[in-house]
């Protein structure tokens, strides 16, 4: 019994470890399996999908945007130059009316009076004036019989009649303006306004009141500022040509009309460190109206050659601006780029990129450096519609 016992232990031992040896091994072949195929199911990085947009070497137009107010290129307020009563208008409200076109008419009988009246004084003095001259004439074949005192007054009385009825022409002409002006014209062509008087009503030359406004609209002006540091470039620019104007509406989006710079005022306002200018539109379509406010665009100059991106792809950061490239193994690349103008939805960029590249206009957020990328063509439809706009 003794000799029996440790020969029972090593069995119970090696039993104990024949199975800890099998379980290890299913065990430990069991999780290398796992393993591989964990490793063998784990997706790849997958690429990020973004547009992309060619950079451009183009003519770059730099144009300085401000807000202007459109006036009447000529604007008139008719008054009246007689007092009267109104016995006609010959105009409507809003209508364009041509230079020399009768608006309104003043009862004339007044001034015709004293027209007929200042006609017949001159009639009678030179009726007086004949009757001197025959005495004058009389006098001198008298001779000696005639004294000097009796030619000399008669020479007089016909000189006095001659003045006199220098006189009566200038009061016939002086009435004859006053008849002239009851029958009020146009002083311009443009478009009337509202009147401020209706027939019937009496009229005054010297009441402030007018009967109504014209505005000439064709052409017509609009008056903007610019920055006191660009009036070099408008001076230079003006030198060539006049510049280009372009009025927008106050939004930006549509465009109204092009015209030419005209005036540049001639001194800077110290307040605001401005300068007005004013640009005329020949304004055929009668789109822009007086008192109305435009968006403006003065074209300075055009940069010859520019490096061009699309707005889009210039991004902003703590470190400043940035954009994303693609290079030839579809991955993405940070430029720090230097922007020196931007318009119309495009901008100029003097350092970081170059022409040809191909950078990135839409889902940057997703990107970092070196991140594959899957890659389309930007729509150009959203260029093509501001290059027209131009």
């Amino acid at each position: 019994m003794k000799k029996s016992r440790p020969i029972l232990w090593l069995l119970i031992i090696a039993a104990v470890a024949s199975a800890g040896y099998y379980a290890w091994q299913k065990f430990g072949s069991s999780q290398a399996g796992k393993t591989q195929a964990a490793e063998k199911g784990a997706p790849r990085p997958s690429a990020v999908p973004v547009s992309v947009a060619a950079v451009q070497k183009t003519d770059f137009p730099v144009y300085l945007t401000g807000l202007g107010t459109v006036q009447g290129f000529n604007t008139v307020q008719v008054r009246s130059r007689v007092d009267g009563q109104i016995i006609k208008l010959e105009f409507k409200e809003g209508q364009i009316v041509k230079q020399g076109e009768l608006l309104v008419s003043i009862d004339p009988r007044p001034y015709q009076a004293a027209l007929d009246q200042a006609k017949a004084k001159k009639a009678q003095d030179e009726a007086s004036l004949a009757n001197a001259n025959l005495e004058l004439q009389r006098a001198m074949r008298l001779g000696e019989f005639a004294t000097a005192q009796r030619v000399d007054t008669q020479r007089s009385t016909v000189a006095q009649l001659t003045a006199q009825i220098a006189a009566d022409e200038a009061a016939i002409a002086n009435a004859q303006t006053q008849l002239d002006y009851t029958q009020i014209k146009a002083p311009i062509t443009g478009i009337a306004g509202l009147r401020q008087v209706d027939i019937g009503n009496i009229v005054n030359a010297s009441t402030q009141t007018g009967i109504v406004t014209i505005s000439q609209v064709e052409p017509i002006s609009v008056i903007f500022t610019a920055p006191q540091d660009q009036l070099p470039y408008i001076s230079e620019g003006q030198k060539a040509g006049a510049l280009k104007v372009i009025a927008f509406t106050t939004d930006g989006k549509n465009m109204l009309a092009e015209g030419k710079l005209a005036v540049i005022n001639n001194q800077v306002d110290t307040t605001s460190g401005t300068i007005r200018l004013k640009a005329v539109f020949d304004n055929k379509d009668h789109v822009l109206w007086p008192g109305q406010s435009v968006s403006t665009r003065l074209l300075v100059r055009t940069l010859k050659d520019a490096t061009v991106v699309p707005d889009e792809a210039v991004q902003r950061s703590t470190n400043g601006l940035y954009a994303y490239s693609v290079n030839q193994d579809n991955k993405a690349e940070l430029h720090k780029i230097k922007v020196s103008y931007a318009m119309a939805g495009q901008s100029v960029i003097e350092e970081g990129l170059s022409p040809g590249q191909q950078v990135i206009v839409g889902g940057q957020f997703k990107v970092q450096p070196g991140s594959l990328v899957s890659t389309t063509v930007a729509s150009s439809d959203r260029a093509e519609s501001k290059v027209r706009q131009e």
